[in-house]
């Protein structure tokens, strides 16, 4: 296998990052080329993404390495988060700043479309679990307030979509984007008419579904003038950052869960075919396209973005880097204070800090004292979701799950990745943490041909990354918070 080099965006909720990815003879090496923060902003009330901006550092990075790498990239990729959409005009202008799915135009919406579409139906044809922040009841609210946007829109594009219709003016919407909807039938294999019909969605807007591992596309003329790129390839690999994170799993075989720890924790198990059923509608279950003809059977559990508010919250806190906190969360002990990231209560609050503090009242227990105490709680807390998730994904799956592969930021956490191990009585392997990037890139691979298979990208990771391995240590006290977990969720 020749030396090649692959450009990957991957634009994170906090970041926007600029990788490139060099493969020779069997081995990949990630290179950064540009990092820069991305936020989401509140306009009016409102809360956004500033998608220029965004694109703004794409092309930074892209000008970067084409000063810096004389040979060109085989080809592009763009992966990003879920859910969210921008419209297109009928002059192809981007309408607006897209919302962010933590705006609040959705409160409600969800119980709004239950008594149009029942909850069960909607499961049993999209698969899904329900959050209020799917596109479906994003679309659905702008139906219901009569958005003007939606009388001038031609086209909806899901956020990867958006950048690639701004490097190539091609527009597609991949399946592993698509699957995060809620609007999506995976069984069918089709955007869902039921869904449209009944609740007078305008089904014109949307697009033709690509599979992982096409071809949208070549840079156009004027991204070349401005970069000075030539006419690379534009792949729409698994543009969803979860599934290309997963595709980056170091794992040959079956019987583990994989956990995408970062802003979100995304815990699950592989499957050729969705998993839709009784247990799936109880338990909550997604299911969301993956990469290579797979899908994954996962839980969306609010991930370390707690951590990231309560930052936000204590101006000492904000001179400490993430390691640091975390010492001080390892310097606490054992807490057994427990939350329940999964519920609403700490989805969006104005002070995560006091968001904790009202939940632990109403569930009569300590409030934490200290910076290390709520890091703690923050830390053990998913630790035992983790458990109750796997509990589930077991039944759901009908086979005993052996160990855990976290990849992701959220994988450098080390005092996180054993509390994982301790809470579930499961051998942890941790990384890579630029999984998602790794994805993104081994995916363009196979569009170009160069790889086959799941099994050919995950040869790669392993021959270039090694996890780390953390091994449980039994303590009584975690049975006691789990009883606890049970009490004061009913998740």
């Amino acid at each position: 296998m020749a030396c090649d080099y692959y450009l990957a965006f991957d634009l994170g909720a906090g970041s926007i990052r600029v990788i490139l990815g060099r493969l020779d003879k069997g081995r990949l090496e990630i290179i950064p080329l540009h990092t820069a923060p991305n936020e989401i902003i509140n306009i009016g009330g409102s809360l956004h993404w500033n998608v220029l901006g965004i694109y703004r550092e794409m092309l930074r990075g892209m000008a970067l390495c084409a000063a810096d790498y004389t040979k060109s990239p085989v080809s592009i990729g763009v992966d990003t988060w879920g859910i969210d959409f921008g419209l297109l005009d009928s002059w192809g202008n981007l309408i607006g700043a897209p919302y962010s799915y933590r705006d609040r135009r959705t409160r409600g919406v969800m119980e709004e479309v239950f008594q149009i579409i029942p909850r069960a139906r909607l499961h049993e044809i999209t698969g899904l679990e329900f959050r209020p922040i799917h596109t479906i009841f994003q679309l659905y609210s702008m139906v219901r307030a009569k958005s003007p946007q939606l009388e001038i829109a031609t086209d909806l594009l899901f956020m990867p979509d958006i950048f690639n219709y701004f490097l190539t003016g091609n527009i597609k919407s991949e399946f592993t984007e698509v699957t995060t909807s809620q609007l999506y039938n995976p069984r069918a294999g089709s955007w869902e008419e039921e869904i449209f019909d009944k609740l007078g969605l305008p089904e014109h807007l949307m697009q033709e579904i690509v599979p992982p591992e096409t071809v949208i596309g070549h840079l156009a003329e004027n991204v070349r003038a401005q970069t000075g790129l030539k006419a690379v390839p534009v792949v729409a690999g698994a543009s969803h950052d979860t599934a290309a994170a997963v595709a980056a799993v170091p794992v040959l075989g079956d019987n583990f869960a994989f956990l995408s720890s970062g802003t979100w924790s995304l815990m699950g198990i592989e499957s050729k075919t969705p998993i839709i059923n009784e247990k799936s509608l109880k338990y909550n279950i997604a299911n969301q396209g993956g990469a290579c003809q797979t899908f994954m059977v996962l839980k969306n559990i609010n991930g370390l973005w707690l951590l990231e508010e309560c930052r936000r919250k204590w101006p000492k806190a904000q001179q400490c880097s993430t390691g640091e906190l975390v010492q001080l969360a390892e310097d606490s002990g054992f807490v057994g204070t427990v939350i329940d990231p999964d519920q609403p209560d700490f989805l969006a609050p104005e002070s995560m800090p006091e968001a904790i503090d009202r939940f632990c009242r109403r569930t009569d227990q300590p409030v934490p004292s200290s910076m290390g105490q709520y890091i703690r709680v923050i830390l053990e807390s998913l630790a035992l979701v983790y458990r109750r998730t796997l509990e589930k994904l077991e039944d759901l799956g009908g086979a005993k799950i052996e160990r855990i592969h976290i990849v992701g930021g959220g994988s450098q956490n080390k005092l996180l990745n054993q509390l994982t191990a301790d809470a579930t009585g499961l051998p942890v392997y941790a990384g890579p943490a630029e999984a998602t990037s790794i994805g993104n890139i081994l995916m363009q691979t196979v569009a170009m041909g160069r790889l086959a298979s799941l099994k050919d990208l995950r040869e790669i990771v392993l021959n270039s990354f090694k996890p780390a391995r953390f091994q449980p240590q039994p303590d009584s006290r975690w049975d006691r918070a789990y009883k606890m977990l049970r009490q004061v969720s009913s998740g």
